[in-house]
């Protein structure tokens, strides 16, 4: 107990002196520390916009309303690069913009301080994801596709509608190049707001090529544009082929007929709509002994660049109900020996040099007209075989009313 009291008694006096030193200091003492001066912040900065481009950006903010605000400084790459923006107005309704060339493609943090004539810094701003583009942005750009179902159209007056689909991005326009009606390019532009545009003259059979403009987003500086231009679905009229020229030119194990009356050449006699017997051809039917796939080919008469066949059933039954359109230019050597029925047929018939140019399955009895469209760039043909490897009541028998051919012009 003495020892407590002894240390009590030299605590007591130490405590009390330490109270009064720190009690006798000012408020304003912190000011020693400072060299006699406060801690001074200039207005920040707001509403902050990026705007994006091709090796380059730009930066816009609304000013501070602080009169003391003599310039801004721009900070980035880590603070080793910046810019100083001179402080002219004090309006929040105006806007400040800084234009940074000569950046490389990448997402780059910027710091933003106000700083008054004395030197006092404000707080900082900071803006992140400010994106400078280049040639990796523009790798990634496609032109516009035309649209699927309906490329184009031909008017009665000649000219050519060109139909789009829907951009992906942010498109702005495409520029469309063609051939007008007298020979000469022309130029025309589609905005990416735009699905149709009219191409007031044309040269048919002339390529039309396109190549779309982007920016990366809204307020860019700068439009890109992609890499190469593509080339437009062929643009032609769909004209039927003169049927008069048209001759039968059986090729070996091609189907036969049922009578004299129903040959071939029934095929184009110019019948409209579905026949009844005998006004059709009709194949011969050994039963088990002329089993599907069959074919039949004829003659057209001259070289066509085909775009679309028209098949018409009979008017009950034995219609094709699916059926392979073959074409080539010249038959010398082109016959195979191979039976249709063997899975080595279509192979031998491409190395003849025959094309396929279109399967036609159809979903219905067989009776009525239906088109069906050719592979695009489809080689020029004279001869035309049919290959039927199914009909609507499985039947081995074949009976077509009409077939019409298509050129391309």
């Amino acid at each position: 107990m003495r020892k407590y009291h002894l240390v009590t008694k030299l605590l007591l006096p130490l405590c009390g002196l330490f109270l009064f030193i720190a009690c006798s200091r000012k408020a304003t003492d912190f000011r020693d520390f400072l060299g006699n001066k406060e801690i001074q912040y200039p207005g920040t900065v707001s509403g902050i916009t990026i705007y994006p481009g091709n090796g380059r950006l730009a930066i816009g903010w609304k000013p501070s309303s602080d009169p003391s605000i003599s310039k801004y400084v721009l900070y980035w790459n880590n603070r080793q690069d910046s810019v100083v923006i001179t402080a002219t107005s004090h309006k929040p309704t105006d806007t400040v913009r800084c234009l940074i060339p000569g950046l490389s493609e990448y997402a780059y943090t910027f710091f933003l301080y106000s700083f008054d004539a004395a030197g006092n810094r404000s707080i900082v701003t900071e803006i992140d994801n400010a994106h400078a583009y280049g040639n990796i942005y523009r790798s990634t750009l496609h032109n516009r596709l035309p649209d699927a179902t309906k490329p184009y159209e031909i008017r009665e007056d000649g000219t050519v509608t060109l139909f789009f689909s829907i951009p992906d991005t942010i498109n702005i326009a495409t520029n469309i190049k063609y051939t007008n009606a007298a020979g000469v390019e022309a130029m025309a532009t589609i905005p990416g707001t735009a699905d149709s545009i009219n191409l007031p003259s044309y040269k048919a059979g002339k390529p039309v090529t396109y190549q779309s403009s982007y920016i990366p987003g809204k307020g860019a500086l700068d439009t890109f544009y992609t890499n190469n231009y593509d080339t437009f679905p062929d643009i032609f009229k769909l004209v039927a082929c003169d049927k008069s020229l048209f001759q039968e030119h059986d090729l070996p194990n091609d189907m036969g007929i049922y009578q004299s009356d129903t040959r071939v050449s029934k095929l184009w006699d110019g019948s409209v709509g579905p026949q009844g017997y005998p006004n059709i051809f009709h194949s011969d039917d050994q039963g088990s002994n002329t089993p599907l796939p069959r074919t039949l080919t004829f003659d057209m008469g001259k070289i066509y660049n085909l775009g679309r066949i028209e098949e018409t059933g009979r008017n009950c039954c034995n219609n094709p109900a699916e059926f392979e359109v073959w074409g080539i230019a010249d038959v010398t050597n082109a016959a195979t020996s191979l039976k249709s029925t063997d899975p080595g047929w279509a192979a031998e018939m491409s190395s003849k040099g025959w094309t396929l140019l279109t399967t036609a399955i159809r979903g219905d009895d067989g009776n009525a007209a239906m088109k069906f469209d050719f592979i695009p760039q489809a080689p020029p043909a004279r001869y035309i075989r049919i290959r039927v490897v199914r009909t609507v009541n499985n039947s081995n028998s074949v009976n077509i009313s009409e077939v019409t051919m298509f050129s391309k012009q």
